[in-house]
């Protein structure tokens, strides 16, 4: 599969960011805790310049804890933070706000000490569907930004107010113009950061079929009742609509419903809590 999505309002959006970027001090970069190397994208890292960054790890409800906590470490590197949340727990409030402090504590005591009192401004950027909308407004205590479980919902940038001195830029999810790598593409798709009218729903899930038969093979089989994952993703797909009872008239296995359910299942944990992007395996 050549997954390739960048529309229009994407290339605006990394425009804007770079012409908004220099009213930013910090910037709070969101990643699926899923997949947080697919979720790095080369062209914003050029167009935030050298801000510090929080990296807020969503969705870590969703993936594996061990691999979380050493993406953290991994990403907690010079001038920036890195912390897990899950945007619909309010306990990520105080996280995010105390990762925020740490990263501008020396320009906060200094504006202090010259009694300058100031608004802090801080850039939320990412990939679709990561969770920055809903994490905006869990920040505010109010809906300020359109949310939604697919990508390309947010389409306008938007400042809002944070309280406690600080304000946050809403910003629309942006993917790069060519995706090279094959897997970083099938991540983003797995996890649904690519919107999934471009792509052929049967295909990948066949691709994810084969990904956890790697990476998850006991928790594939344990879901779907597998006697085994030697077989081709084709044959397992089969097979896991005759364990559910996807059929049609006639007795014929229904091969969309199946690709369905393994997707669906996929992303909300259904099948377990899976990380893709391993650094305990040596991927980074």
């Amino acid at each position: 599969m050549n997954i390739q999505w960048f529309p229009g309002h994407m290339n605006k959006t990394l425009v804007e960011i770079e012409s908004l970027q220099k009213k930013a001090d910090f910037v709070l970069y969101v990643l699926d805790s899923r997949a947080p190397f697919s979720c790095l994208n080369p062209k914003l890292f050029e167009v935030v310049g050298d801000k510090p960054i929080i990296f807020v790890l969503t969705k870590k409800d969703l993936a594996d804890a061990l691999e979380t906590r050493l993406w953290i470490e991994y990403l907690s590197k010079k001038n920036n933070i890195a912390v897990a949340v899950n945007a619909n727990n309010k306990n990520c409030i105080s996280i995010i706000i105390s990762a925020i402090e740490k990263v501008l504590n020396k320009k906060i005591e200094k504006d202090k000490n010259k009694g300058i009192k100031k608004i802090y401004r801080g850039m939320v950027v990412g990939i679709p569907n990561s969770g920055k909308s809903t994490l905006i407004n869990l920040l505010c205590g109010q809906v300020r930004a359109k949310t939604g479980n697919k990508a390309g919902v947010t389409k306008n940038i938007q400042w809002v107010k944070l309280g406690n001195g600080y304000e946050l830029l809403d910003t629309p999810g942006t993917l790069w113009p060519k995706i090279d790598d094959k897997k970083i593409g099938l991540n983003l798709a797995f996890i649904g950061s690519v919107k999934d009218e471009i792509i052929d729903k049967n295909d990948l899930a066949l691709e994810l079929i084969e990904t956890l038969k790697n990476i998850a093979p006991d928790k594939l089989m344990q879901r779907y009742n597998l006697k085994t994952i030697d077989d081709s993703a084709n044959v397992l797909l089969e097979e896991i609509c005759k364990n559910r009872g996807f059929l049609q008239k006639g007795g014929n296995v229904d091969l969309e419903r199946g690709a369905q359910a393994v997707i669906d299942d996929f992303r909300k944990a259904r099948i377990g809590l899976i990380t893709l992007d391993k650094l305990k395996s040596g991927r980074q």
